[in-house]
């Protein structure tokens, strides 16, 4: 049977930052479905509401934003419990690696292009300026460090 390294300080923040990322995810996902409202409302309005946002970025068609819009708030609750669980942490976190240089992308994209959208990413109505840029980026990279590595 494999030991585990004692606790240093590359390891912990590693653990902080899986943490804070599965806090992240599930609330993101959560807030999807939630539309930032209580009482919720049906998960078709939210659901439908998301997927104008996923469309406002005009880069996927129908079908796409269809898909995107109505499997991406479960997947991120799952994400986010599974980095919480720790169980097949490097899948996982590639995963969620990969996922969020998506949506870096996106934003970028869509500031590069000008569009006047909401960011959509915790349902709140925040328009895409420099700053959600800036943000985003921080976020990613969060997600790059806290990655586990092979010998990790």
């Amino acid at each position: 049977m494999m030991q585990s390294s004692p606790l240093n300080a590359r390891r912990a923040i590693i653990w902080i930052g899986r943490l804070v990322l599965a806090g992240i995810f599930i609330y993101a996902g959560y807030a999807k479905l939630t539309m930032g409202m209580h009482p919720r409302p049906p998960m078709g309005v939210a659901l439908s509401f998301f997927a104008l946002q996923v469309d406002s970025y005009q880069i996927l068609p129908t079908l796409g934003v269809n898909f995107v819009a109505h499997t991406l708030p479960f997947a991120e609750i799952i994400l986010g419990l599974l980095l919480l669980l720790g169980v097949g942490l490097r899948i996982w976190a590639t995963l969620v690696t990969v996922i969020m240089l998506g949506f870096f992308a996106a934003v970028v994209r869509s500031y590069a292009l000008g569009l006047q959208i909401n960011c959509g990413c915790f349902a709140s109505p925040e328009p895409l300026t420099l700053k959600t840029v800036f943000r985003r980026s921080k976020r990613f990279s969060a997600t790059a460090l806290s990655s586990p590595s092979p010998s990790s």
